[in-house]
C-alpha cells in the first residue's frame, strides 16, 4: 500500500517508482516541470539525455537536448508552453520550445562576473566565498518572467544578486549582496512572480523567503520556519509549494506564508525541486534514503 503524507486538504499517496525510465538512460534529475498537456518535463544531469519527457503517468514519451547544457539547475514554463532552462555552470538562461527547439539564450557562455569567488571554485559551497555583489552572472540558479515579458534572475552559487532584464534582454539592474540581513542573501536559489506581482525569492542558506516588488523593494520576510526553501510552484488558487533543501521536507504554504502542510525527513536532504499538474498531483525531485540517487517521485492528491 503506497504511504500518505500530507494534511487536511493537501494529503497525498506517495508512489516513490513512478517514472518508468528506459535502461541505457542515466537518470539524475536536478529538477521538474509539467506543461499544459501535464507532460513531465525533467532537466537531467546526463549530457546525451538532458531533458526526458513522461506523461503523468510515467510513461516515457522521449529525450531532446544532447550535448547543449554543463550542469542542469532549473527548469520552469513560460506562459507559451515554452520551457526555461537554466544552465548553473554555463551561467545561461536558454529558452526552448516545447519540443527543443533554441529560441533565445540570456548570458555568455563560462562567463564569471567578480564576486570574490575564484573561477576554479564550483558546486554548492560557493556562495560561502562570495565576499561582494557582482553583475550577471556567476552560478546563477533560476529565473522568472513577468506579465510585460521582463525577467528576474536568481543568481545564488558564485553571486548574492536578483538581476532584472526587459523583455528584449537587456539588463536594467541588480539588488542583493552577501549576509543575513533584511534585503540580503546568501544563496538566492528561486524566484517565483505571484499573482499579487510580488518576486518570491528562496533565500536558501539563510532559511528564509524575501518578498519583494519588481523594483527591488523589499515587503516582507516570510515567518514560517523553512530549511534551506530551494524553489516554488504556485498554483492557480495561490496555494505555494515548497521544497526544503536542507531539511528533506515539503512544505505548502499560503502566499503570506502560513503553513497548510509538511512532510518529510531528513534522510531525503538535497530535495531540490517542485511542479503541480492540472489535477493538483506533486511531482519532486529528490534523493532516495541518505541522499541518494535523486529521481522524480509522484504524491497523487487524496
Amino acid at each position: 500500500m503506497e504511504p500518505i503524507v500530507g494534511s487536511g486538504r493537501h494529503t497525498y499517496h506517495v508512489n516513490e517508482n513512478w517514472a518508468s525510465v528506459p535502461d541505457g538512460i542515466d537518470f539524475k534529475p536536478a529538477a521538474v516541470a509539467v506543461d499544459s498537456k501535464d507532460r513531465v518535463f525533467a532537466f537531467n544531469r546526463s549530457a546525451e539525455h538532458p531533458i526526458v519527457i513522461f506523461d503523468r503517468n510515467g510513461q516515457y514519451e522521449g529525450s531532446w537536448g544532447a550535448g547543449l547544457f554543463k550542469f542542469p539547475h532549473a527548469i520552469r514554463f513560460d506562459k507559451d508552453d515554452n520551457v526555461w532552462l537554466t544552465d548553473e555552470y554555463l551561467c545561461q538562461f536558454m529558452l526552448f520550445s516545447n519540443d527543443g527547439k533554441l529560441l533565445r539564450t540570456i548570458g555568455e557562455a563560462g562567463y564569471r562576473s567578480d564576486t570574490g569567488v575564484a573561477p576554479d571554485q564550483w558546486g554548492s559551497i560557493a556562495w560561502r566565498s562570495v565576499t561582494h555583489a557582482g553583475g550577471p552572472f556567476n552560478l546563477p540558479t533560476d529565473i522568472a518572467t513577468a506579465p510585460d515579458g521582463s525577467m528576474f534572475m536568481t543568481d545564488g552559487y558564485g553571486n548574492a544578486r536578483v538581476h532584472k532584464f526587459s523583455a528584449e534582454g537587456q539588463h536594467l539592474f541588480s539588488w542583493g549582496e552577501p549576509g543575513n540581513g533584511p534585503g540580503q542573501f546568501h544563496l538566492p536559489h528561486g524566484v517565483w512572480i505571484d499573482r499579487r506581482g510580488r518576486l518570491l525569492v528562496a533565500d536558501r542558506e539563510n532559511d528564509r523567503v524575501q518578498v519583494f516588488d519588481q523594483m527591488g523593494g523589499l515587503l516582507e520576510i516570510w515567518p514560517t520556519e523553512l530549511i534551506g526553501p530551494a524553489f516554488f510552484y504556485v498554483d492557480d488558487e495561490d496555494v505555494v509549494y515548497i521544497p526544503e533543501h536542507n531539511s528533506g521536507m515539503v512544505s505548502i504554504v499560503t502566499l503570506d506564508g502560513e503553513r497548510l502542510a509538511r512532510w518529510g525527513a531528513p534522510l531525503h536532504k538535497s530535495v531540490h525541486g517542485i511542479w503541480c499538474d492540472s489535477r493538483k498531483d506533486l511531482y519532486v525531485v529528490q534523493p532516495g534514503e541518505w541522499g541518494r540517487n535523486r529521481r522524480v517521485v509522484k504524491y497523487t492528491r487524496k
